[in-house]
């Protein structure tokens, strides 16, 4: 790689809003490097987030750049109704109510409405509700039809349409609702490159989101936001169900705890690596940023933990979406990823190092790393049709890019979320040319600046080209000794 390229091998996913849906705005967030963006489902409607779409589309294809949209379905929407007076504030040991059968706007100091009715049913005396991500705590005292009485734990303000959380888990809320599947057939108009879906309990969650996309004609990956305390509990059938995990610290902490959470999350990364699944890191990486040009400390280090234990992606959430400093924000989460990135430890990978592999195209892959890993390789590039060749080569730590070449606008998409791996749109050459490929191969490197002359370079591709799964080559070659480049 030439001195002066350094690339970031983490990807960033930034939620758009109100901030942040500008032409000029996301043109400038796709320069920063944004390399996902998420449409949040919770809030505008399907003609806001196709137009949402459109632009960021437009943005990449002017900047040359491939940049996924990620759909995030709201889910089971479990929350306060509002208050008469705007808010109320809860004192310590204070009685309180949630009344699902109260007014929208008629909440007070005794009570509030909920807008998940079943809550009653599913909670039970001295079970504890955790309200507006861990700030107000209320222990169930008792259960009368309609009512929950609760006694103030911890207190503080509380105010309209905050957030529901049963300690432990527990809810019996379906993880896709009417809406969300009224909304996934928008995704699939949009194109959506990968579809989230919240509250996911179990696998079956996860394939009736597929199925359901799928029947709509979409394509995207399917991305499992882990946040509930049951879906840890049937971790492992739903990240193999899933294509992508979410580990949404949000509400995941509120249930399982916050003190769990550090090795929680470094178990999931690890876990989604082994069963070679994308995994997203996401809530409060950069908050102070909402209003504050520069980040904490505390976040600095959160962000390069993250990526020392190895996450494909790291998230902003209202950072981006309604912030003051959008672009600056994403700008420091680059720097961030990128001098993380230069530690020994996210280079090493033991990654299936003792295991057989199933397939032809995966033992390429792996072969390619060690490789790679083993011999002064400068970059490698992989022909592929699916993407799958560079998703497991993207399992390995390295610091060696890996490039992605496809002929097909969809599989680069979904390459986009990838660690380590840049996605190029590879023109179609004429059958089975593999001298034309190569040829074309090296030339988007030099291109890139990642190799000069004298370079070794590691192309991957099949024998017979345009057939998804069927890479079974690996090729060493030098930059500029095109020559040995014809088979």
């Amino acid at each position: 790689m030439s001195d002066n390229v350094v690339l970031r091998r983490t990807k960033i996913l930034a939620t758009l809003g109100p901030a942040s849906e500008s032409e000029e705005i996301i043109d400038s967030l796709v320069k920063a490097g944004v390399d996902v963006v998420r449409l949040n489902f919770s809030h505008g409607s399907p003609e806001e987030h196709k137009q949402r779409a459109d632009r960021v589309r437009a943005a990449a294809k002017a900047n040359n750049r491939t940049v996924g949209v990620l759909v995030d379905l709201q889910g089971p929407k479990i929350r306060t109704e509002r208050f008469a007076d705007g808010k109320v504030k809860l004192k310590v040991g204070a009685e309180f109510c949630l009344d699902a059968g109260l007014g929208k706007n008629d909440g007070d100091k005794t009570q509030v409405g909920i807008t998940y009715k079943a809550l009653p049913q599913d909670v039970k005396e001295n079970d504890v509700l955790v309200l507006d991500d861990g700030r107000i705590v209320l222990r169930v005292t008792s259960v009368e039809g309609n009512r929950i009485h609760t006694t103030v734990v911890v207190g503080g303000k509380l105010s309209d349409n905050k957030g529901i959380n049963l300690k432990g888990g527990g809810l019996s809320a379906e993880a896709l609702t009417e809406k969300d599947r009224k909304d996934i057939k928008v995704a699939a108009e949009i194109e959506a490159d990968f579809l989230a879906i919240s509250f996911p309990r179990n696998a079956a969650d996860v394939k009736l989101a597929r199925t359901l996309l799928r029947d709509a004609g979409g394509h995207g990956a399917i991305v499992s936001k882990v946040e509930r305390a049951e879906a840890m509990e049937n971790i492992e059938s739903i990240i193999d169900a899933s294509d992508v995990i979410m580990i949404a610290r949000g509400d995941l902490g509120v249930e399982i705890g916050d003190d769990q959470l550090p090795a929680v999350q470094k178990r999931l990364i690890k876990l989604a690596r082994r069963m070679n699944r994308v995994v997203i890191t996401a809530t409060q990486m950069m908050e102070s940023m909402i209003s504050n040009p520069i980040p904490t400390r505390a976040e600095v280090f959160d962000v390069a933990n993250a990526v020392l234990d190895g996450t494909d992606a790291v998230m902003l959430s209202a950072e981006t979406a309604a912030g003051e400093y959008p672009v600056e924000t994403v700008c420091a989460m680059a720097r961030i990823c990128r001098n993380a990135e230069q530690q020994l430890d996210a280079m090493r990978s033991q990654h299936r190092m003792n295991q057989m592999f199933e397939r032809v195209d995966e033992a390429i892959a792996m072969a390619t790393m060690y490789t790679a890993n083993h011999l002064n390789v400068r970059a490698i590039a992989a022909l592929t049709e699916s993407g799958s060749t560079a998703l497991w080569m993207s399992r390995i730590s390295s610091g060696i890019p890996i490039y992605s070449l496809s002929t097909h606008q969809r599989t680069n998409r979904k390459v986009s979320m990838y660690r380590g791996v840049t996605p190029v749109d590879f023109p179609v050459i004429e059958e089975n040319n593999h001298a034309a490929a190569n040829q074309i191969a090296i030339d988007v490197l030099l291109n890139e600046g990642v190799v000069t002359d004298g370079d070794l370079v590691i192309i991957t591709k099949g024998d017979l080209m345009g057939t998804g799964g069927g890479t079974n080559a690996m090729k060493i070659v030098k930059v500029g000794d095109m020559p040995k480049l014809a088979d």
